[in-house]
């Protein structure tokens, strides 16, 4: 057996990192090469080292793909060469994964390799959409099939049945509501459809054997997982009472991050749009950061007030060869829980996080006396707010601020925000700084003067407008006109707390 390199065979899950499972998250951490499928979130691949070599051999069906025996090869080749190798596939290795070819062909060349299970869309797609697949009365059983060939498939017995879970059954759906109805399946027998399960972009379609055909037509089904038998008719009597049912929310987020805050609004109910409202960036130069690295030691408190300052600090740090070490006698000051979320990443907890979650209150409730205090500040480059220098520096401290990272508008609004605005299908949009708010703005304004059609405004009518915190509101007030909730809380907690309690009129 080689013990040079390995291959781990990681189960991704359904896309979300919450759905990852410990250990595969630990393996992305440390991996040098990862291979993986079309359907893995490109969330996940953030967690990797950025000397990790990164290679997409997804498979899609009318799309050219890499062939079988040369991603075998790719396996083989990695490993031999003595790398940590990530094969990360989508759902659960073993479950439609074509995995044994993978480690036929790990054997035969004497490679080590490890299965790490994930979770299966066929579980997990059911559950995120409310249907269970068993109920002591109507679903003794169930039984998981791809529909990715239904002449090859068994219906007669299938159709006896209780509850199918059908997965790449999206473009034969019509055989395979035939091949049931032809086997004594009911007309009426219930069938759900969830596209993109466990995704900000989920939809599912509820109808019967008799009319989903009809319900459907026209609308791309993949990825989707198809339930068929009566534990569909148990969504309803869940799903109508998590407040946010009905209710189309539009989330403005940084481009390529994750949107913990669309998961926890599709929990309570919500359809949700994802809006890229900023893109992050390296800094222009990473001079000044690299130099205050390496003067770490002769600094009191180490600064963070955004999640992307955090990951692009410990980022540089690793680049520069050095590692936690590095921090000594530092002390850690955060604002707002994503942030500590973040930091919790690198295995630290902050000294010292305001209660109220906001930059403006870190001065006032500091933990010891500012007064000769050398602070260190990654920061954005340009367009944050500096009233936190400004009043760490009245109170003596000497801050030293340096570009981390920079923030920018992207060049065009994505087109699915687009239309479901223009097509008054959003019921509310949510605005987590001030930032997303000027690009909103920015971005809508670029639209109507292209095409000529009505004023923001107008655009905005009759959509709920909600802010995480004051300085957020501040800026809706200046270019949108108003501001219609307001997170208690300035967290996306609060802020999906404040969206559950609205009363809609």
């Amino acid at each position: 057996m080689n013990t040079a390199g390995k291959v781990y065979l990681v189960g991704a899950g359904i896309g979300s990192i919450d759905y990852l499972t410990i250990r595969g998250q630990q393996l992305l951490h440390n991996a040098q090469v990862v291979i993986y499928d079309a359907l893995v979130d490109s969330q996940l691949l953030e967690l990797v080292p950025e000397t990790c070599l990164k290679l997409d051999v997804g498979k899609r069906g009318g799309l050219p793909s890499t062939d079988q025996n040369t991603i075998n090869q790719l396996l083989v080749d990695y490993c031999l060469q003595g790398k940590q190798i990530v094969r990360l596939k989508s759902g659960d290795p073993l479950i439609f994964g074509r995995v044994i070819p993978e480690i036929q062909a790990l054997t035969q060349a004497n490679c080590d390799y490890e299965l790490v299970p994930g979770i299966s869309s066929a579980l997990a797609a059911p559950l995120l959409a409310r249907i269970p697949l068993t109920d002591k009365k109507l679903s003794r059983c169930f039984t998981i099939l791809t529909g990715h060939q239904p002449d090859l498939l068994d219906w007669e017995a299938l159709a006896k049945i209780d509850t199918l879970v059908i997965l790449m059954g999206g473009k034969k759906l019509p055989q395979i509501v035939q091949q049931l109805q032809d086997n004594g399946r009911s007309l009426s027998n219930p069938i759900a459809i969830i596209r993109e399960g466990g995704n900000p972009r989920q939809e599912v379609w509820i109808g019967t054997l008799g009319d989903i055909v009809d319900r459907v037509s026209g609308v791309s089904l993949s990825p989707a997982i198809i339930v068929i038998g009566e534990v569909v008719n148990l969504r309803s009597m869940e799903f109508s009472s998590r407040p946010l049912t009905g209710q189309t929310v539009l989330v403005t987020r940084a481009a390529g991050q994750s949107s913990q805050f669309s998961l926890m609004l599709q929990r309570q109910g919500a359809k949700v749009i994802e809006m890229p409202a900023l893109e992050i960036l390296p800094p222009s130069s990473w001079e000044e950061l690299d130099r205050t690295i390496e003067e770490l030691s002769t600094f009191d408190w180490l600064i963070f007030t955004s999640a992307n300052g955090v990951k692009f600090f410990f980022q540089r740090l690793k680049n520069l060869g050095q590692d936690l070490r590095a921090l000594g006698g530092v002390k850690l000051a955060v604002v707002g829980k994503k942030t500590a979320s973040v930091l919790k990443n690198y295995g630290l907890n902050p000294d010292f996080i305001p209660s109220n979650f906001v930059a403006d209150s870190m001065v006032a409730n500091f933990p010891e006396s500012l007064d000769n205090q050398k602070i260190l500040f990654p920061r954005v480059e340009t367009g944050g707010r500096d009233i936190l220098v400004k009043e760490l520096g009245e109170q003596g401290a000497k801050v030293v601020e340096v570009a981390a990272y920079q923030s920018g508008c992207p060049e065009k609004i994505d087109p699915e925000a687009w239309k479901a605005l223009q097509q008054k299908k959003v019921n509310i949009v949510t605005f987590a700084s001030s930032k997303t708010v000027r690009n909103f703005s920015d971005l809508i304004k670029q639209e109507l003067e292209n095409n000529s059609q009505d004023k923001l405004s107008s655009i905005l009518d009759n959509i709920c407008i909600a802010s995480i915190g004051p300085q957020t509101s501040q800026t809706c007030y200046e270019l949108l006109g108003r501001v219609d909730l307001e997170a208690q809380e300035y967290t996306l907690e609060g802020l999906t707390e404040v969206l559950k309690n609205r009363k809609i009129d």
